[in-house]
């Protein structure tokens, strides 16, 4: 590629006759030097920010996949915490239905015993009540025989 230090120093060979303007050729490349140096630069500048932009996408390309992975391992985590969950869920109702059976058992354990109590309280009563019965029935008996040694 040519630089503007190589049209600046571009030297024409001078023809007597027919030829161009020394003054208006240097004076145009002058100009030409100016304007490609311009142009230079700024493709230079223009280089070196492609350059830039280049890293810089490849930078957030390297971020995109970071945040990809991440996102990734952060949906895999969810789900293996989600499936712990259910386990530990499921594992706890269990655990409850087999506690609650227990329960159940007692009760009907209690409530036998309570009924068998019952019965046993009823029977002692039905026994007191037939020996009062008995008692009274007695002591009518032996009223009544007072009652027939004194009528007498």
């Amino acid at each position: 590629m040519v630089t503007p230090l190589d049209i600046e120093n571009k030297k024409f060979s001078k023809q007597i006759m027919n030829g161009y303007s020394v003054e208006e050729v240097d004076d145009f490349l002058d100009e030409i030097t100016a304007s490609y140096e311009k142009l230079y630069k700024e493709r230079s500048e223009f280089d070196t920010k492609v350059a830039e932009y280049e890293q810089k996408l490849e930078h957030y390309k390297s971020i995109e996949g970071t945040l990809n992975n991440t996102l990734i391992m952060a949906q895999s985590t969810a789900e293996d915490i989600k499936n712990v969950a259910k386990q530990q869920a499921e594992q706890i109702i269990k655990n409850s239905e087999v506690e609650a059976k227990e329960t159940i058992i007692k009760l009907e354990q209690q409530i036998e015993l309570r009924k068998k109590e019952l019965d046993d309280l009823q029977k002692q009563f039905d026994v007191y009540k037939a020996k009062m019965e008995s008692l009274l029935i007695s002591q009518l008996e032996l009223l009544k025989d007072i009652n027939k040694e004194t009528q007498e």
